[in-house]
């Protein structure tokens, strides 16, 4: 039997510094039922030289205009046959064997979402933390007491198109709002216990500016309103230290690599 169809889409804007190594990572995976995706909605930078330079082993090429990274996600995911999508960051990599790991958790369970673990990693590629998802569940995702590590969580096709894909409106936290919109259809969530990708943390990256702080800090009130059916109260800060707690109890690796390395500041935390 073969194995699943795996699509993978790369959304890349202005990103021309890591774009060939984010490709490469896809391209060089040892994995024979791969479809990958590059959507560039208008770089200026050079970046659609370096796609036309890989264009004949990329599946579909999308060059449209879109309002933002979720849109330009459902813009490539629109050309997807896969039975199973991802999403890779311009600037992340795959690590070998990465998709080999997901085909092979997705065949022994009956999981809807799957989440390998990262390794953050700085402008030229050298590894500076680990970084694991936590086990998934909507009272967590509530109170801050689980992250997914977005390049390696992988997921349904047919799930993404029942939840009718990301939110197009949300420019900061569309991937942690897909795995919401996922846990209100009642998937089911696993983990790999493996290190599937790179996340690529330096000071350039959108999502560690002071603008996308605040961006995350109120999709994370929104999330608890929406997830609790109310606003926070006085006593939330407990029950947010309570999944803290719960979260390290259940990856004591997380805890050892907040310990020697102390929160991550910008794209996740540890």
């Amino acid at each position: 039997m073969a194995p699943p169809r795996i699509s993978i889409v790369t959304v890349s804007f202005n990103q021309r510094a890591f774009l060939a190594s984010a490709i490469e990572s896809v391209l060089d995976q040892d994995y024979e039922n791969l479809e990958f995706i590059v959507v560039d909605p208008g770089s200026t930078d050079g970046s659609r030289d370096i796609i036309q330079r890989y264009a004949s082993r990329i599946d579909h090429v999308v060059l449209e205009e879109d309002h933002g990274a979720a849109e330009g996600l459902n813009n490539g995911f629109r050309h997807a046959t896969g039975e199973l999508y991802g999403f890779l960051n311009a600037d992340d990599v795959l690590f070998p064997n990465a998709l080999k790991a997901v085909a092979a958790a997705a065949a022994s369970s009956q999981a809807d979402v799957l989440s390998g673990h990262c390794m953050m990693i700085d402008e030229r590629g050298q590894a500076t933390r680990r970084s694991y998802s936590g086990r998934f569940s909507l009272k967590a995702a509530a109170n801050g007491g689980c992250v997914l590590m977005q390049p390696s969580t992988f997921f349904r096709a047919s799930l993404f198109r029942d939840v009718g894909g990301f939110n197009a409106q949300n420019k900061s936290s569309w991937d942690a709002e897909l795995w919401i919109d996922m846990g209100f259809r009642g998937a089911k969530f696993a983990l790999i216990p493996s290190i599937l990708s790179g996340y690529r943390l330096y000071s350039g990256t959108f999502t560690a500016s002071p603008e996308a702080h605040k961006r995350h800090r109120e999709h994370q009130r929104q999330t608890f309103e929406r997830i609790m059916g109310r606003p926070p109260g006085a006593l939330n800060g407990f029950t947010r230290f309570y999944y803290m707690v719960r979260r390290y109890a259940l990856c004591p690796a997380a805890l050892r690599e907040r310990v020697l390395h102390g929160p991550v500041s910008g794209r996740s935390s540890t």
